[in-house]
């Protein structure tokens, strides 16, 4: 395989894109070398087949869902309390939904997961492994709440994240933000 990083992150994005704008149906080795601009071929030269495509797609969702060094300092900055936290759902909230692609595409993914185990294997451990980590910061940071907080945060706000990227016009981006300070306001009285 390949190992060309650049060239394998842009194949990596235009697949995001491709799963986002045609299904899991439509992810075909032809179809990420079309969207990337790169010659036929050049997709099957850097993944062995369409399972490592998938879990590796999955993968540079994560990749590129992480925040960037100022977003975690600005995260480390002022009291911890229900604000802060309201604080850092809507910073989350914004950074997912500007990339809507990549929400989309994961849903393809965690649905292609029920059909093909690897996947769901790999999905599950990197899931597992993002609510861990986020109750593990919101712990280690002071954060009010406990575990149970944090992971009903998690499930909250991930369906309004999938009402607002795909039935936009369901809440208004007033709406969207009343529900995410109810949510942390309620998540938050469960401790």
């Amino acid at each position: 395989m390949r190992r060309n990083i650049q060239r394998r992150n842009a194949l990596l994005d235009a697949a995001i894109e491709v799963l986002a704008g045609e299904g899991a149906r439509g992810l075909t080795f032809r179809a990420v070398d079309a969207e990337a601009g790169t010659p036929v071929g050049t997709a099957s030269n850097y993944f062995a087949n369409r399972d490592d495509l998938l879990m590796q797609t999955a993968e540079r969702v994560y990749e590129r869902w992480t925040p960037d060094e100022a977003t975690w300092a600005a995260a480390e900055q002022g009291p911890r309390d229900k604000a802060k936290v309201t604080e850092l759902m809507r910073d989350l909230i914004g950074r997912i939904t500007g990339f809507r692609s990549g929400y989309l595409a994961m849903l393809e993914l965690r649905l292609e997961a029920t059909r093909r185990p690897e996947l769901r294997a790999v999905l599950t451990t990197r899931v597992r492994a993002d609510v861990d980590a986020n109750v593990a910061y919101h712990l280690e940071q002071g954060m009010p709440g406990d575990a149970t907080s944090v992971i009903l945060l998690v499930l909250a706000l991930n369906w309004l994240i999938v009402e607002t990227l795909t039935l936009p016009e369901l809440f208004t981006p007033e709406e969207v933000d009343e529900l995410v300070v109810k949510a942390v306001e309620r998540s938050l009285t469960t401790t």
